[in-house]
C-alpha cells in the first residue's frame, strides 16, 4: 500500500497499545521533504514508541504511518535511520569506522565507505581524530560520530531521539548550533524527539506538543525562522518572537500534562 509521496511523513490517526496500557491516541502529524520536525511532550508519553513506529521496528495497533508513499513496516526501515540516545559507537572500531557502519550495511567496500566518510569529517568537526577509538573522543565528537553515521545510512527520513540528552549543557548547546549548521549542507527529513522545548524551536522547523499518555498533538507550533540556520544560537533563543513561542509551547505541555 502507498500514499501520497509528496510528504516524507505521513501519521494520520494513530494509536498505539502495550496489552492493556494505551500509549498513543489518534495522532495526525505529517512533515515535507527536507523539514525537521520537532516532538516534545512528557517523559513516558510515548514518544519513542512513535519513532519505532516511523522507522517501521513496530507496527501501529491504529490508523497509518508512511514514509516516502510507503506503509508497510519494510518500506519505513527502508527509508529511515534511527539514531537513539546512547551513541551506541562500537568500542573496538575506530571514529571513522564506526561512521561507516551505515554505508558497509548497504554493501559498500570497506575502502570507498572510509573515503565517503573521510570527506566529511573536516565537515563535521573531526579531522585528525578518524583512527581515534571512541573512549578517546569526547561526549560531543561520540555524538557527531553517531551523528554523521546515521546520515551516511543514506536514508531520507532520520529519526533522533533525545540526541543530545546526554551532555552537559554547555556541550549541549554547542551540539545544537553544530547540528544546524549541519543540516544547512545536509538536509534531510528528520523527526526530532527532545525533551527540551528550547532545543526543539531551536533545530526544528515546526514543533508537535505532545500530551501525556495515551499522547495526542496538544498543538503545532512554527518555529520561529531567523538566526537558528545562521548558526548564532544567542541570538536565536533571545528573539522576542522566539521567546512568545517557546511560551506558547510551555502553555501547551502544561494542558497537556493535566
Amino acid at each position: 500500500m502507498r500514499q501520497d509521496t509528496t510528504m516524507d511523513l505521513a501519521i494520520a490517526g494513530l494509536a498505539h497499545s502495550f496489552d492493556e496500557l494505551r500509549v498513543l491516541d489518534e495522532l495526525t502529524l505529517a512533515a515535507s521533504p527536507h523539514e525537521v520536525l520537532g516532538l516534545v511532550g512528557p517523559s513516558g508519553c510515548g514518544k519513542s514508541t512513535l519513532l519505532e513506529l516511523v522507522c517501521g521496528l513496530r507496527e501501529p495497533g491504529a490508523g497509518s504511518v508512511a514514509v516516502g508513499g510507503g506503509t508497510a513496516a519494510g518500506d519505513r526501515l527502508a527509508r529511515c535511520a534511527y539514531m537513539p540516545q546512547r551513541d551506541l559507537l562500537l568500542p573496538w572500531y575506530s571514529a571513522l569506522d564506526n561512521a561507516t557502519l551505515g554505508l558497509r550495511n548497504r554493501g559498500v567496500g570497506k575502502g570507498a565507505a572510509r573515503g565517503q566518510a573521510r570527506e566529511l569529517f573536516e565537515r563535521f568537526g573531526l579531522e585528525g581524530f578518524e583512527g581515534a577509538a571512541p573512549a578517546e573522543l569526547s561526549g560531543g565528537m561520540r555524538q557527531r560520530v553517531a551523528f554523521l553515521r546515521t546520515l551516511l545510512a543514506g536514508k531520507p527520513l532520520l529519526a533522533l531521539d533525545e540526541p543530545f540528552a546526554s551532555l552537559d549543557a554547555i556541550t549541549r548547546a554547542e551540539m545544537q548550533e553544530w547540528l544546524a549548521a549541519a543540516l544547512e549542507t545536509e538536509p534531510r527529513t528528520i523527526v526530532l524527539v527532545t525533551h527540551d522545548v528550547e532545543e526543539a524551536l531551536y533545530l526544528a522547523d515546526r514543533v508537535a506538543v505532545l500530551s501525556a499518555r495515551p499522547a495526542r498533538v496538544v498543538e503545532e507550533l512554527e518555529a520561529p525562522a531567523g538566526p537558528a540556520r545562521a548558526g548564532d544560537r544567542d541570538a536565536a533563543v533571545t528573539d522576542p518572537a522566539f521567546v512568545a513561542a517557546r511560551e506558547r509551547a510551555l502553555r501547551a505541555l502544561h494542558r497537556g500534562a493535566r
